[in-house]
């Protein structure tokens, strides 16, 4: 496995390296910023579970094949303690030449800490039928 660049940011700072990554199509840069672990997983939306670099690896080549993919996260909901951050937020992205549909796709990311920084340990991203929940930190009212 090639040398991992050192990122020695927080779990928040890798997760913008992430998102940047694939909006860039840096397949190499987005794989850094995984743990060295083979139990890593990435579940892409209505797809299967993959495990270890090698699976992952090969899934996000496929999809930059098609170009680089621009997703707007948005609703960061986060848990943090020393060793592991879970974060649960909302991914909005409109592939390119495809009518916008009313879905959203909801995903959990998870970071551990590691001798290297802060590493993704899981990305689980799943399809949400229907309107995006309402952002009620930009003071939305439900009534």
């Amino acid at each position: 496995m090639p040398a991992k660049k050192q990122l020695n940011g927080s779990a928040d700072e890798v997760e913008i390296a992430f998102y940047d990554a694939i909006a860039r199509g840096d397949l190499d840069g987005m794989m850094a910023l995984w743990a060295e672990d083979e139990e890593i997983v990435c579940v892409h939306p209505n797809s299967s579970r993959l495990i270890g670099h090698a699976d992952i690896r090969a899934s996000w080549e496929a999809i930059f094949e098609n170009g680089s993919v621009h997703i707007h996260t948005r609703q960061l909901h986060t848990m943090h303690n020393l060793l592991t951050a879970v974060h649960s937020l909302i991914e909005e992205f409109h592939p390119k030449d495809q009518i916008a549909q009313d879905v959203h796709i909801i995903a959990t990311n998870v970071y551990v800490k590691t001798p290297r920084g802060w590493r993704i340990a899981m990305h689980h991203a799943s399809v949400a039928a229907g309107p995006a929940p309402v952002d009620l930190s930009k003071g939305d009212v439900l009534h």
